[in-house]
């Protein structure tokens, strides 16, 4: 092969590659067809049988582009941070060594702009093939830091941490998927010029309350009791307007407001 075919066929595999990076971004695994990528990569079925050979492995090497060097990463400053603080690190700080390495590739050229809304829709797409791959490639990483929140938080029972951090990494994973970055950005900063580590606790403080605010004690049930019943009550009320309104009886105040509005003809 010469050296201009070479070049040919790695722009058509890089191409195929951020065609399908995009595709994912913007619908999700299940919503893509190899059409859909191909015509968006500006190449043909035969390309992608090529260099791939199927859909499934095209995803697993874009996963596998993006993920392996993050998770390798995150492990390494785990093992960092525990070597500093033998005595226990705070679920905070736990939740930036998930943040840090990934906001920190966003910024490289490797990554790319797109990283962070990637990262959202992979923790977020229900895809069976991407949990599977997710499961089967990186279950060592999500044990490590699993293990890690538990001692950092050793009052939980083992099933509502894990119940708690689904809540926490869904929660960000839609908002990261949903926005682009620097919108995100703009709205945490509030305008203001800050720097990395303000911008980034700021983030982790969106999300840390999931982890340690009370879970369903009596006075928050009390509260949520106490809603209830109201609504149950104002149901009742609109049911009971609705019935007289139609029967013909004397409007009730809220019709004649609505009446004096011009919401309702008279």
């Amino acid at each position: 092969m010469s050296p201009s075919q070479r070049t040919s066929h790695r722009d058509t595999r890089n191409r195929l590659l951020e065609a399908t990076e995009w595709l994912f971004i913007e619908s999700g695994y299940d919503a893509m067809s190899l059409r859909h990528i191909t015509t968006r990569a500006g190449a043909n079925l035969a390309a992608v049988n090529y260099h791939f050979g199927s859909k499934e492995a095209l995803m697993q090497e874009l996963l596998s582009q993006r993920l392996d060097r993050l998770n390798r990463e995150r492990l390494q400053l785990l093992s960092a941070c525990e070597q500093q603080r033998p005595d226990g690190l705070d679920a905070s700080a736990i939740l930036g060594m998930l943040f840090v390495p990934a906001f920190r590739l966003s910024h490289g050229s490797a990554s790319g702009p797109a990283f962070m809304r990637l990262l959202g829709r992979v923790y977020s797409d229900p895809s069976p093939f991407i949990r599977s791959y997710l499961q089967q490639h990186y279950r060592p990483i999500s044990g490590r830091f699993f293990e890690a929140f538990a001692r950092a938080l050793p009052g939980l029972p083992r099933n509502e941490l894990g119940l708690r951090l689904h809540f926490a990494l869904k929660a960000l994973s839609g908002m990261l998927a949903g926005e682009d970055m620097q919108q995100l950005i703009a709205s945490i900063t509030k305008g203001e010029a800050i720097n990395d580590a303000e911008l980034l606790a700021r983030l982790i403080s969106l999300i840390s309350p999931i982890l340690t605010a009370p879970f369903g004690t009596p006075e928050q049930i009390l509260v949520i009791e106490k809603v209830l019943q109201l609504d149950d009550a104002t149901a009742n009320a609109n049911v009971e307007s609705v019935a007289e309104s139609e029967h013909g009886h004397h409007d009730t105040p809220v019709v004649q407001q609505w009446i004096k509005e011009g919401r309702l003809a008279s």
